[in-house]
């Protein structure tokens, strides 16, 4: 493993057999709302198996995609080969971006800021990366605004046990509050509940972009 490795085989096998069930439900229509319009070069941190690959639009000269789960990271690497544009895929984490200072047009988090362990860390990282005119697009789930979902969600993330099994996974977080303290202005979002899989509530998602203040 190298130094930009976390690895969680059992979570990333059951991660992607999950995945197609997410996407039928409605997840790909995310992933193309998310990335369209995007031009230049990009980075996708948390890229996972490679599921925005298809999306990326032809504008798109390259996509650094940094995900440090090997095994996830090995299925993205060969998901990159028949990706539209060139794609190249490294081990890395998000607070510690394997990218120069002011390098990349565009920053994509795409249901993963629930998982890094320090989201304003992860999220001053994306800002360095990123061009002064750049811009952040982010889907992510949040924590629910209404009771009694709100103080369950709570629970069982303080519990430990959903995110022990469920890669480090933090359903609890208010994201869209981490990315304005990161210092981004949030230019367009749209939040609606989501349920990725048939046995599943629905939970608040949130699908944007937004500036570096």
């Amino acid at each position: 493993m190298t130094s930009g490795d976390i690895a969680r085989p059992r979570f990333a096998r059951m991660y992607v057999r999950g995945a197609a069930g997410a996407e039928e439900r409605g997840a790909t229509e995310h992933r193309r709302r998310l990335l369209a319009g995007l031009r230049g070069r990009v980075v996708e941190v948390g890229a996972g198996h490679g599921l925005n690959f298809p999306h990326y639009p032809p504008d798109v000269s390259e996509v650094v995609a940094v995900e440090p789960e090997p095994t996830l990271r090995e299925h993205a690497t060969a998901a990159a080969r028949s990706a539209r544009v060139p794609v190249r895929v490294l081990a890395g984490v998000a607070d510690e971006l394997p990218l120069e200072d002011a390098s990349v047009d565009a920053a994509v988090a795409s249901l993963v800021l629930c998982s890094v362990p320090d989201q304003g860390r992860a999220l001053a990282e994306l800002r360095r990366v990123l061009k002064p005119d750049g811009e952040l697009r982010f889907y992510e789930h949040v924590v629910p605004r209404c009771q009694p979902k709100r103080i369950l969600i709570q629970a069982i993330d303080r519990s430990g046990v959903w995110p022990a099994i469920a890669g480090g996974c933090h359903p609890a977080r208010d994201t869209t509050e981490a990315i304005m303290q990161a210092g981004f202005d949030v230019e367009e979002m749209e939040r609606f509940g989501f349920a990725a899989q048939r046995f599943e509530p629905q939970i608040p998602h949130i699908l944007g972009r937004a500036r570096p203040a």
